[in-house]
């Protein structure tokens, strides 16, 4: 299923987006959400998208389908998707080949819309001012007409009354699409083959952060690095570096190189039981890696590496109530070195750097998740 969604800035198609995305098992993809990431980095097509959307302008047709036709290359996006904010003009339209199902116009009046997005206190946006926002509402009324003609033409156009509550919106559109409304708005859907998210990465990294973030989408976590830390808690030990370190290398000389994932097995076993995914948070060697994947041979097993720079995390592990003393320059050359974490790393699916703010290291780690679960 390729759905469109079309309407001004405010008119709710994030909110209907993501919840036709669960309820349809197709993934959402914001064309304003790509463009900010892209003015985030430090290149010369960085800084030319960011100084464009903070002027409330649009970006050029043939950079916008440059930019839009290569994302929709990803194999997340294969089987279908529900595209926010494009095509805004009839050239994007016509250069636009995708069979799509159908294109939902939120239609929603000008002053309300405003309303909405004064309203909005957690997203803080630097093209977010009344100007950059009114010139952008008014490039799209100046397209929009010309964008409905030609979709109605194609006999693809509904349109929905976007000034009705969510849920009845969301109502609306399922409507539009044929589908009978499923209680509470959500379906549960399995994915046709057992995945397990191994998370790697150096100490202050955010490694648990992430777990949390997976938690947060209803994955179950099998810990290796919570074996040491039990240990250490349950025998009146020091977390420090000397202890872990000592510790993980007899863990190594008594069961192997692969101990944590041996050790965990029966674990992750009876996790995969009653769920189509789960997260194995600490893993920290390709031989455990090696062993996970010998053992689950129908499971697919994705590993993530999250990078932060040190001067960071060794600030961050300042402010830890457990585990204070764990991050420096020590125990990351062992971490490297002595406990092979770096070919792991090295060898890892998916990289998520985590130097800024909590916001944007989720929205990089929704795009992991949406890349995985989707595929």
């Amino acid at each position: 299923m390729k759905i469109v969604l079309l309407g001004i800035q405010g008119a709710g198609k994030s909110t209907q987006g993501n919840l036709l995305s669960k309820q349809l098992k197709v993934p959402y993809l914001s064309t304003g959400h790509i463009f900010r990431e892209i003015a985030k980095e430090k290149t010369n097509l960085g800084r030319h998208i960011k100084e464009t959307i903070n002027a409330g302008s649009l970006v050029s047709d043939e950079e916008t389908i440059h930019i839009v036709f290569d994302y929709l290359k990803r194999p997340e996006y294969v089987h279908g998707f529900i595209l926010d904010g494009f095509p805004r003009t009839v050239v994007q339209a016509k250069k636009f080949k995708q069979k799509l199902t159908k294109v939902i116009y939120l239609h929603i009046d000008e002053k309300e819309a405003l309303w909405r997005i004064s309203l909005r206190d957690q997203e803080v946006r630097d093209d977010n001012t009344i100007q950059a926002v009114q010139k952008r509402i008014n490039l799209f009324t100046v397209n929009t007409t010309k964008i409905l003609e030609y979709y109605e033409k194609k006999g693809l156009l509904a349109t929905v009354d976007a000034q009705l509550s969510v849920e009845k919106v969301n109502e609306e559109i399922l409507k539009s699409l044929g589908k009978d409304i499923v209680e509470d708005h959500l379906t549960k859907w399995n994915p046709n083959k057992k995945t397990l998210i191994c998370i790697t990465g150096l100490p202050g990294s955010g490694k648990t952060e992430a777990i949390e973030f997976f938690k947060s989408k209803g994955l179950p976590e099998v810990s290796f690095s919570n074996i040491i830390n039990h240990y250490v808690d349950e025998h009146k030990l020091e977390h420090i570096e000397a202890v872990h370190s000592k510790l993980r290398v007899e863990f190594r000389q008594k069961h192997g190189p692969a101990c944590m994932a041996i050790l965990s097995e029966k674990k992750i076993r009876e996790m995969l039981k009653d769920h189509a995914m789960g997260v194995i948070g600490g893993m920290y060697t390709l031989e455990e890696y090696a062993y996970v994947k010998e053992h689950f041979k129908d499971v697919l097993v994705v590993v993530l590496a999250i990078h932060t720079d040190k001067t960071i995390r060794y600030e961050r592990s300042k402010g830890r109530e457990y585990r204070r003393g764990l991050s420096s320059v020590e125990r990351d050359l062992n971490q490297l070195t002595q406990l092979n974490m770096g070919n792991l790393i090295a060898f890892a699916d998916y990289m998520v750097k985590n130097n800024f703010s909590l916001v944007e290291f989720h929205d990089k780690l929704e795009e992991v998740y949406r890349s995985i679960y989707f595929s």
